[in-house]
């Protein structure tokens, strides 16, 4: 299966100017096609019997090497791909805005989101990557050489770049220790297991959330594109990105440790959206993650060989006593401990959860 592979980059300054370059072409690229098809869009809209058919990639390329290029000349300072690449990532945009997958393309801001892709004559070495017109740059860590990449993703991230590609890796299907396991995400510990395991949740924004306020309170006064103002924020994209990494290590150890030991692993078809309209746990529930844990989880449970069951989000798991399988009609959120009035079985709240989703499973 492929996997995505990123790392950091080791630049020195005129490194880093090229690839803001870069950047900024692919940036340049997108705005521009999206202000055409826009255009295009308006026009068939108010004039349904004169239609212009709708651009594809390759229509926008051509236009935009005809009609922007010969006055943008800065655009020759950069690899052809970092345009090409923003046009068909605005096209596939459309296409999925079309059938109502996501929601319309919009206008690129400089410094946020940063990113362009190149391919063409592509070398991994050990410690170092070749790049089209920019040539080697250095990496922090040793890179996978086994597969030849066939495209690069340069993003930055804060004040660091990153660059990605996709690598082969075999799965693997070893016995595990443990056949069956229910998980049952919540806010005051992140999961709780059927086998009565506890992880405790990362609460990286709960815990840097007065420094952050206290970074952007310094900030409010400073004059805008200062050089002030700009290590202001480049101080909170550094504890931004230090919140989300904290955050992202918690999930990866933990999804890494189930897909490993776990046959069959059951978990809630969580309405995330829905629970984030709730404002007064919104905050502690997207410190938690929830969907990236389950995205981390799929993909893992196939590299490892494990199974994922998702039980339907109306099953009740916490209402339903895993002793005798008794109903409660009601069960509110304050109520951390389950009493069962049948056969009078007390047990915590979401360790009864997690064995009704493993007994689900199984």
């Amino acid at each position: 299966m492929l996997l995505g592979f990123k790392t950091e980059l080791k630049l020195n300054n005129h490194q880093r100017t090229q690839l803001a370059k870069h950047c900024g072409v692919a940036r340049h690229a997108w705005n521009w096609g999206l202000a055409l098809t826009k255009n295009i869009l308006d026009h068939n809209k108010a004039n349904p019997t004169d239609k212009v058919k709708f651009p594809t990639a390759v229509d926008l390329h051509k236009w935009l090497v005809a009609m922007v290029k010969p006055e943008c000349p800065w655009y020759y300072e950069v690899s052809k791909c970092a345009p090409q690449y923003a046009l068909r990532q605005l096209a596939e945009a459309w296409k999925q805005a079309f059938k109502k997958v996501k929601k319309p393309p919009r206008f690129k801001k400089r410094g946020k989101s940063d990113s362009f892709t190149v391919d063409g004559a592509l070398k991994v070495d050990n410690f170092r990557v070749k790049i089209p017109v920019i040539g080697w740059l250095k990496t922090y860590e040793r890179l996978p050489m086994d597969y030849q990449p066939k495209s690069f993703a340069i993003s930055r991230t804060a004040d660091k770049w990153y660059v990605s590609w996709k690598i082969e890796i075999e799965p693997t299907n070893e016995s595990k220790p443990v056949p069956v396991v229910g998980v049952d995400l919540g806010i005051k510990v992140l999961a709780t297991l059927s086998t009565g395991e506890v992880f405790e949740g990362a609460k990286s924004y709960r815990r840097y959330e007065q420094k952050l306020s206290r970074l952007q309170y310094l900030c409010r006064h400073k004059q805008r594109d200062s050089s002030n103002w700009k290590k202001a924020q480049r101080k909170i994209a550094r504890l931004h990105q230090k919140i989300a990494n904290i955050r992202k290590d918690t999930l990866h150890k933990l999804t890494s440790y189930l897909a490993k030991n776990h046959g069959s692993i059951g978990i809630e078809d969580l309405n995330v959206s829905g629970m984030l309209a709730n404002h007064k746990l919104a905050k502690a529930i997207a410190d938690m993650s929830f969907f990236e844990f389950r995205r981390q989880l799929t993909y893992k449970c196939e590299l490892y060989g494990s199974e994922l069951v998702v039980v339907n989000r109306w099953f009740p798991s916490s209402k339903t006593c895993s002793g005798c399988g008794t109903k409660k009609e009601t069960l509110s959120l304050s109520e951390r401990v389950f009493n069962c009035e049948c056969c009078g079985l007390e047990i915590d709240r979401d360790l009864n959860a997690s064995i009704n989703l493993c007994v689900a499973v199984s």
